[in-house]
């Protein structure tokens, strides 16, 4: 669902049925309050948000937006009659995620509205991982095994983060060591092998995601990665 704020009624509804017409749901708000009270029952997956608006403009509820841990992380693209740099600096600097100007094409916001998406849930996805019952989200540094926490040393959550993030891939000693621990020891990988042992015993029936490829090194495989 995508939201967009906009007094002006006929920019409002042109650009609804655009994005509905090309397969978006959105939902239009005239302002700030009729806005807000939508969010509370529905967080959308991106906003659309026009600078000029009566009562509470657009600036001030972007800022409320990423005050809120409920609302910080939803995209925002601003929108706008203005054109000056200034304008488009501050949205910026407050957290938008892009900017449009009016008057703007129909089939260009709709391509901005879709790369924003892409580039938002590419980041997300590099920040949670999930394979099997092993669960690892990377802002709250925590593991989960179906449902249950799993507390994880900060170099044992590092090599986990790791394999998730190349799952599939083959990751070898020498790689684990040079990125995690930051240098080499002289082909000494013992450190490697503890590690990837003391995380298996603590992701218990779980630990067989962690595989090990005989003479090479590591992998975590799984077909269930989100």
């Amino acid at each position: 669902m995508i939201y967009f704020v906009e007094d002006d009624s006929n920019i409002r509804e042109l650009v609804i049925y655009t994005l509905e017409s090309t397969g978006l749901k959105a939902k239009g708000f005239f302002n700030g309050a009729t806005f807000y009270q939508a969010v509370e029952k529905e967080i959308p997956q991106l906003i659309l948000l026009d600078i000029m608006l009566p009562e509470e403009d657009g600036l001030k509820i972007l800022r409320n937006l990423k005050k809120s841990s409920k609302t910080k992380d939803i995209p925002v693209i601003m929108v706008s009659a203005k054109g000056a740099e200034f304008d488009k600096v501050v949205g910026l600097d407050a957290g938008a995620d892009d900017y449009i100007t009016k008057p703007f094409g129909m089939m260009e916001l709709v391509s901005r509205i879709k790369a924003v998406l892409r580039r938002t849930k590419t980041e997300k996805e590099m920040k949670h991982f999930k394979v099997g019952e092993v669960v690892l989200d990377v802002p709250k540094h925590e593991v989960k095994v179906a449902g249950k926490e799993v507390f994880l040393t900060l170099k044992e959550f590092d090599v986990l983060e790791k394999l998730m993030y190349n799952q599939g891939l083959v990751l070898t000693r020498e790689q684990l060591l040079g990125e995690i621990w930051g240098y080499d020891f002289d082909g000494e990988t013992r450190t490697v092998d503890v590690h990837i042992r003391t995380l298996r015993q603590k992701l218990g029936e779980s630990g067989d995601i962690v595989e090990t490829i005989r003479g090479v090194g590591y992998r975590v495989g799984g077909k269930d990665a989100d």
